[in-house]
């Protein structure tokens, strides 16, 4: 069958709908941080949410498999799952959907459709006077809010759950009985007024809680989604502590799951990085023209850092409230955290002074340019805390690109420019004994496949925290992609024996997982029930065969 010239037959006349044949749909969907290009049959750009029924019904009737994206920039995690079926395959782009709806300014909710960016809301926010924050993400200003809420990501800022922060959403079952009619809660159906108000400021709704399932599952494509964001604070403080004695690292791990629980609502989620990481936000890959790439030495990370002044581990969080709020927390921060290192205030006057040193045309001293660039990395990573999208921490896919290195004055895309990027997101119990052996683990493991083991912890609430640990590799290179892949498969298999689970999972992993358990096979019930035909996004979390 040749679907594109069917589909052609079916929308030509549809100015709600851009068809793209196979080979553009590979150029301009196929690109991964992980592997070769992903084979596509086809792909369908919507400009309307009323086509959307037209696509599934016609994906039922002639058997197609139908994979919905939004912004497509997934990165070291990807979308598209192959289709055992061997069907055709076709990318349903729902970037087009880019319409905003202030439910409540007052209140701080708006309702989004997929293709709205945090950079476009963002921006609606500004113009519009908004007093409230994006929830903002690292993978940066053209990636989409509703996509994120959906795989249950998370930031930095006040609500940190950003699907938690999700209070109703829309959408289609892929079920050709159902996929006609749009899918809502059961308060929307009940609520006769035009505003849909109330099903749009109670998460929960009224009997069996569905909207769940639409999270990182195959289960319905969603079009709109209704965020409660948070407020911009009166006052505002970012906190830095500079852990330079690595034998306080399990101090550190208490310090913050106590400020957690002591704090809880004035203190954001917390970003614990080691020197390792830290060495890759601020110096350039010395390897980078070695072939094969090779992680840093002990020795190498060590120098770096010295010139840098790097810490061994560095405590990143964020203060929001009232002034006098603020003034107690960062006091009670000062009296904890000072047997860990050195504690630094966004809004001290030492850094106050240093950012108004930063503008002197000096730039000819190496010395004033590390510093410099450390400010701005610093002032970017502020913005971000304050629901300012920015692209702070896109340069790290680059870290083995040998082909192209990162200009933040233009949108990066490290999938476009061939980045290597995989993603090892594990919960850990928050204990301080066992993150040091999740440490040891990772950098024991990721150092035996030749990577270089970065380490990031994200503390969500004292009891909670995840690691998110990037596999950077030379995708050009098919030794450093296969054993980045094996890497992965070793970090998850030998972490789940230590306990270290993962809350993410890239496409190429969700394979692996044992179907044959009461909770996996409980989803395929579910799946067969709501696409008997299995036409949407085959494979992504579920209980069919790769």
């Amino acid at each position: 069958m040749d679907i594109h010239q069917t589909l052609k037959a079916h929308f030509d006349s549809h100015d709600d709908i851009t068809l793209l044949p196979a080979s553009h749909a590979i150029d301009a969907y196929g690109g991964t941080t992980f592997s070769d290009k992903q084979l596509l049959t086809g792909a369908i750009k919507v400009h309307h949410k009323r086509v959307i029924p037209l696509v599934l019904s016609l994906a039922n009737s002639l058997n197609f498999a139908v994979h919905p994206v939004s912004s497509n920039k997934n990165w070291g995690y990807g979308s598209i799952t192959r289709d055992s079926a061997d069907r055709p395959v076709v990318l349903l782009d729902l970037s087009g959907l880019c319409k905003i709806s202030p439910t409540s300014k007052e209140l701080g909710l708006i309702t989004v459709e997929p293709g709205v960016t945090q950079q476009m809301l963002y921006d609606y926010l500004q113009e519009n006077e908004w007093p409230h924050m994006v929830p903002v993400t690292g993978a940066g200003p053209t990636c989409s809010v509703l996509s994120n809420a959906l795989e249950r990501g998370y930031g930095i800022t006040p609500h940190t759950d950003h699907f938690y922060a999700c209070t109703a959403l829309k959408g289609f079952l892929p079920h050709p009985n159902l996929c006609e009619q749009e899918y809502a809660s059961a308060v929307s159906a009940l609520d006769k007024t035009s505003e849909d108000f109330i099903d749009k400021t109670f998460k929960w709704g009224l009997g069996p809680y569905i909207d769940g399932l639409f999270t990182q599952s195959n289960l319905g494509i969603v079009t709109e989604m209704t965020v409660r964001l948070a407020r911009k604070p009166n006052a505002f403080s970012a906190f830095y502590i500079q852990v330079f004695d690595g034998d306080n690292f399990e101090d550190s791990v208490n310090f913050i799951r106590t400020l957690l629980e002591s704090q809880s609502g004035l203190v954001g989620s917390i970003n614990l990085m080691d020197k390792r990481r830290l060495v890759s936000m601020t110096c350039q890959n010395p390897n980078m023209h070695d072939t094969p790439i090779m992680p840093l030495t002990d020795e190498q990370v060590n120098s770096l850092a010295a010139s840098k002044r790097l810490p061994e581990w560095m405590i990143v969080g964020s203060i929001y409230g009232d002034q006098p709020v603020v003034n107690y927390v960062k006091k009670y921060i000062k009296h904890h955290a000072r047997p860990l290192g050195k504690v630094l205030f966004s809004d001290s006057l030492l850094l106050k002074f240093a950012r108004r040193f930063a503008t002197l045309p000096l730039d000819f001293l190496p010395a004033f340019k590390d510093i410099k660039t450390q400010l701005s990395s610093l002032q970017e990573g502020v913005e971000i805390m304050l629901g300012k999208p920015n692209q702070v921490a896109l340069p790290l896919p680059y870290w083995r690109n040998p082909t192209k290195q990162p200009d933040k004055s233009n949108l990066l895309h490290p999938a476009d420019d061939e980045c290597g990027l995989l993603w090892y997101a594990p919960l850990i119990a928050m204990n301080p004994t066992t993150l040091s052996g999740f440490v040891e683990f990772v950098r024991r493991t990721m150092l035996a496949y030749d990577l270089d083991p970065f380490i990031t912890f994200t503390n969500l609430k004292h009891d909670c925290i995840d690691s998110t640990v990037p596999l950077v590799f030379d995708k050009r290179d098919p030794a450093q992609v296969e054993k980045a892949h094996a890497c992965l498969r070793a970090l998850i298999d030998e972490g789940c024996e230590q306990g270290f689970v993962p809350y993410r999972l890239p496409v190429t992993e969700q394979a692996r997982l044992d179907k044959q358990t009461p909770f996996w096979q409980s989803v395929d019930v579910i799946k067969k029930a709501v696409d008997p035909n299995n036409i949407l996004s085959p494979g992504k979390y579920d209980a069919s065969e790769a």
